[in-house]
């Protein structure tokens, strides 16, 4: 599911309360991925695995970008993620930046209150604001409404005029 490129698409951001992500918070994003995205919950062994691995990537000179809301009692009540990486230019993407969302989740008690959007325009913003221009996201039918508020369709087919700068 492809973004346009213009970022006044996205909807203002929430007054949720959305922090960005840091290292501490890998076990609960991957924990969240784990039991809400993938089609199989992974089991403990990769989740620590996952855990370690986004921890680092987390860093300031990580390539994780991801922003979450907490939850009352502890943990996690959302979060988004992403992986940025470089590509070679083109009309589409001229810095040669994307982003693939890799992960949105809420904890089913805290759905309907508008987490997922507020995650999910944070994190966007902070990626237009590091420069990234391509993005890429594989959406569920029920969460795809959500994601075209913010300018992502799809249409996977779409491309620019090839011509040139």
């Amino acid at each position: 599911m492809p973004r346009s490129s213009d970022p006044s698409a996205a909807p203002s951001p929430s007054t949720r309360p959305v922090r960005p992500a840091v290292p501490a918070d890998a076990g609960e994003i991957a924990r969240l991925r784990s039991a809400y995205v993938l089609s199989q919950p992974l089991g403990e062994a990769w989740l620590d695995v996952c855990r370690e691995h986004l921890a680092g990537r987390l860093g300031p000179a990580g390539d994780a970008r991801a922003f979450v809301v907490d939850a009352p009692g502890g943990g996690l009540a959302a979060c988004a993620l992403a992986l940025t990486h470089r590509v070679l230019p083109g009309p589409g993407y001229p810095r040669g930046l994307a982003a693939r969302v890799h992960a949105v989740a809420t904890e089913p008690a805290y759905r309907r209150r508008g987490y997922a959007r507020a995650v999910v325009s944070a994190l966007v913003e902070h990626l237009w604001q590091d420069g990234v221009t391509l993005f890429e996201l594989h959406a569920s039918e029920e969460a795809a409404p959500l994601y075209e508020e913010f300018g992502f369709a799809s249409d996977a087919g779409h491309a620019d005029d090839p011509a040139g700068p």
